[in-house]
């Protein structure tokens, strides 16, 4: 029988002309993935006139850049708002009484408009047989610099909602 006789130069080579058809068909078939991805990025990018995904990534973080601003600025806005609602007069108590404990009925009233600091105007109407007396005082944070009855205190507590 023939014998091959191999030289380790001959097994040396054996193995790179192996190792180099491996990494042919490697090769092969990363290409064939390659291409796979390259017909589905372009299925992707149809329509959309871009050519790749940086111009597109770009235009969304600007995009999102300016709604993030938008948003800041309506915030602030709507902070304002609501510092003006806090100053408007608009929380109202009335309370009705009876003044004089001899005769008549409630047809007497203190009338508070206030906000929510308690600045605001008192209107107190008092009813007797001829005529009635209508004072209007001035109120900051539930206090005025003329002296406030207790039914007027009461109107200032009503229109609070503090009873």
């Amino acid at each position: 029988m023939n014998q091959i006789d191999l030289r380790p130069m001959d097994l040396v080579t054996i193995a790179l002309l192996l190792v180099t058809l491996l990494l042919l068909i490697r090769t092969f078939v990363l290409g064939g993935k390659l291409k796979r991805l390259r017909k589905s990025y372009t299925r992707f990018m149809s329509g959309t006139e871009v050519e790749d995904l940086e111009h597109i990534i770009v235009g969304l973080k600007e995009r999102l850049h300016t709604q993030e601003q938008n948003y800041a600025v309506l915030m602030e806005g709507m902070e304002q708002i609501a510092r003006t609602l806090r100053t408007k007069k608009g929380n109202i108590g009335i309370h009705r009484y009876n003044p004089f404990a001899d005769s008549g009925s409630d047809l007497s009233f203190s009338l508070a408009i206030v906000n929510d600091v308690e600045d605001g105007l008192v209107l107190s109407g008092l009813h007797s047989r001829d005529q009635t007396y209508v004072y209007a005082k001035p109120v900051k944070k539930g206090e005025s610099e003329y002296a406030l009855t207790q039914e007027e205190r009461k109107a200032i507590s009503l229109a609070s909602q503090r009873e």
